[in-house]
Formats: structure tokens, C-alpha cells, sequence
């Protein structure tokens, strides 16, 4: 006998806003801010860590992680060339 009733249960996704945006803060922050955007991607990968155990707040961590270590570098570069940063082309 069928039953009508019976609804099928779906899985839902437990990726959350936060690993998300802290994504996108980790992508964007390799090419644009990084000074502001890689920590920001840490903060939002660690809140979503704590709340949803997902994958893709272990890439927000480790994204953020990239953006501060550039930043350094930058900073490291621009220091040894008196205080400026550029990039030559060719």
C-alpha cells in the first residue's frame, strides 16, 4: 500500500552566508585589499567553522592565510625599494 502522506527528505546544505562571503573576501583579497579582505576571510571562515564544520570555511581560513602572507610580502618589497610598490609589465 502506498502513502500518500509521505514526503521525501531532503538533504539540506549546511554551507552557511558566512563561509560565503568569507570566501569571496579570500578570492577577491589575492587581487584587490588584502589587507582588509584576508583577515576579514579568517574571522568569516573561523564563525563558519565553528557553526557548520563545512570545507569551504577551511578554504576561507586558509585564503585569508595566503592574503595576509602577500600582503607581508608586499610590504617586505616596498620597503626595499624606498617606501613604493610596481609592478613592470613586459
Amino acid at each position: 500500500m502506498s502513502s500518500y502522506g509521505e514526503t521525501g527528505a531532503r538533504k539540506t546544505s549546511r554551507t552557511s552566508g558566512l563561509a560565503i562571503a568569507g570566501l569571496v573576501c579570500g578570492i577577491v583579497g589575492l587581487f584587490v585589499l588584502p589587507v582588509i579582505l584576508g583577515p576579514l576571510a579568517v574571522i568569516f571562515g573561523a564563525v563558519a567553522l565553528r557553526q557548520t564544520g563545512s570545507v569551504m570555511a577551511k578554504w576561507d581560513i586558509a585564503l585569508g592565510a595566503i592574503d595576509i602572507i602577500l600582503m607581508i610580502v608586499m610590504f617586505v618589497i616596498a620597503a626595499n625599494n624606498g617606501g613604493t610598490f610596481t609592478w613592470h609589465v613586459g
